[in-house]
């Protein structure tokens, strides 16, 4: 090698880019890491397990209520009208309105909560703010809260769905 040879500046070297590639990757990966995990919806986690765990058991005498109540019924959805019948063990319920909640199993931002009021004794009519399609879990409850009816359907229906109390340990 003579004095004469030409040198490529520094970006065209490749021992430069081969001893910089795998440290510039982990500075790239660790930022993009780190904000990803600070803005990300966190929806999903809970901050008082003990406070959930004392909940369950008054959710589940709700469910047991309304096993030994005997409530049944069917609720039709057709587009944003939803239209919902309900019994129980002596006839038709006479309760001045009922209250669904509509949850969607991944996205908290899409739940909706739908009020019913009352036609007629057991019949009853609520309005969706936007049309539902998919899967959905509800949560039927009365207005004192006392009872719970919960399932699942997926909308929209072309028949009415079943809406019936079940065992709360799930038998």
């Amino acid at each position: 090698m003579t004095e004469k040879t030409p040198v490529a500046p520094w970006y065209r070297q490749p021992w430069f880019w081969f001893l910089t590639i795998f440290p510039i990757a982990a500075i790239c990966s660790s930022m993009t890491i780190l904000v990803m995990g600070s803005t990300a919806d966190r929806s999903m986690v809970t901050d008082d397990y003990s406070k959930e765990g004392r909940g369950i058991n008054m959710a589940i005498a709700r469910d047991q209520k309304a096993l030994d109540l005997g409530l049944e019924g069917g609720l039709a959805v057709d587009g944003r009208n939803a239209s919902l019948t309900l019994n129980d063990a002596e006839g038709p319920v006479d309760y001045p309105y009922l209250i669904m909640s509509f949850y969607h199993p991944t996205q908290s931002e899409r739940d909706r909560i739908v009020q019913f009021r009352k036609v007629a004794d057991g019949e009853y009519y609520g309005s969706l703010v936007s049309d539902m399609d998919g899967r959905w879990y509800y949560d039927l409850q009365g207005p004192e809260n006392d009872w719970r009816v919960k399932g699942e359907l997926w909308l929209p229906a072309e028949n009415t769905h079943a809406v019936k109390a079940k065992s709360p340990t799930g038998g």
